[in-house]
C-alpha cells in the first residue's frame, strides 16, 4: 500500500507562486511513476505533470510548460510541483498520484495510476 499526502495549496494572486508537496509512504518514490493531476469545477481531471520512475523523464501539459516544475526528493520520499506565474485558470484541486507499473513513458490517464492523495486546493485570484 502506498499513502500519498499533498500539501502546499492555498490562495494566491495571479502571477504568484506556490509549491505543492506530495509525501509518500509505503514505497519509495524512486520506484513509482508519479503524477500531478488537477480538476477544476465542471472540468475533467487532467494530468499536469508526471515523472517516470527510473529514468526520471518528466512530462508537462502544454498549458504549464515553462511555468511549472516537477521534482522529487529521495531523502524525503516526496515529490514537488513548483508553480510559478500562476493564472486564474490554474485554479483547481491538485492531486498527487502514483503508478507502480514500470512504464517507459509517463502515464497520461488517471486510470493508470494505482494510488491517489486526497488533493489540495489551489485558488488563483485575478
Amino acid at each position: 500500500q502506498v499513502q500519498l499526502v499533498e500539501s502546499g495549496g492555498g490562495l494566491v494572486q495571479a502571477g504568484g507562486s506556490l509549491r505543492l508537496s506530495c509525501a509518500a509512504s509505503g514505497r519509495t518514490v524512486s520506484t513509482l511513476a508519479m503524477g500531478w493531476f488537477r480538476q477544476a469545477p465542471g472540468k475533467e481531471r487532467e494530468l499536469v505533470a508526471g515523472i517516470t520512475r527510473f529514468e526520471g523523464n518528466i512530462y508537462y501539459t502544454d498549458s504549464v510548460k515553462g511555468r511549472f516544475t516537477m521534482s522529487r526528493d529521495y531523502a524525503k520520499n516526496t515529490v514537488y510541483l513548483r508553480m510559478n506565474s500562476l493564472k486564474p485558470e490554474d485554479t483547481a484541486v491538485y492531486y498527487c498520484a502514483a503508478d507502480t507499473f514500470p512504464a517507459v513513458e509517463v502515464p497520461k490517464s488517471g486510470g493508470e495510476y494505482d494510488y491517489w492523495g486526497r488533493g489540495t486546493q489551489v485558488t488563483v485570484s485575478s
